[in-house]
């Protein structure tokens, strides 16, 4: 469930009342999650990708290690678009060889099962997500990890 309170302001001078969040890193494997929020960005362009329109993603795992919220961006550009179609398929909104138009109001909330990887970057480790698998089929089965 996502805190309302999150979209509060504070002031300059107000009080903190809450701790910092410990930072999990969880072991590459597979994982069931669920997607906390999603936020509409811009990309402003890369060697790879042109300035597109992107998905924030907030996404939560929890694991026997602990909890782990990631942050995941979606490129809506036609060059990853497969990209975006494993997203839909894994928490369920699209079919394979259906065509879909996405309904980002679904979107938090929703559940599905991902590959988690490790990677480090500028000299911090910290996991990412390899894949997204389908809700529906031989390789997604709940509970391994």
């Amino acid at each position: 469930m996502q805190n309302t309170a999150v979209n509060e302001e504070l002031e300059w001078n107000g009080t903190l009342t809450e701790d910092a969040q410990e930072y999990v890193l969880l072991p590459a494997g597979d994982y069931d999650f669920t997607v906390d929020s999603f936020d509409r960005g811009r990309h402003g362009g890369s060697e790879k990708l042109p300035p597109c329109n992107k998905a924030i993603l907030k996404i939560r795992i929890t694991a026997p290690q602990g909890t782990a919220v990631l942050t995941h961006n979606l490129f809506l550009h036609k060059s990853v678009e497969r990209l975006l179609s494993a997203f839909f398929e894994s928490i369920g909104q699209k079919k394979k060889g259906v065509p879909l138009q996405m309904d980002w109001r679904m979107v938090p909330g929703s559940t599905g099962r991902c590959r988690l990887g490790i990677r480090e970057y500028e000299g911090n480790t910290y996991n990412e997500i390899k894949r997204f698998y389908p809700k529906e089929g031989p390789k997604y089965q709940a509970g391994s990890f």
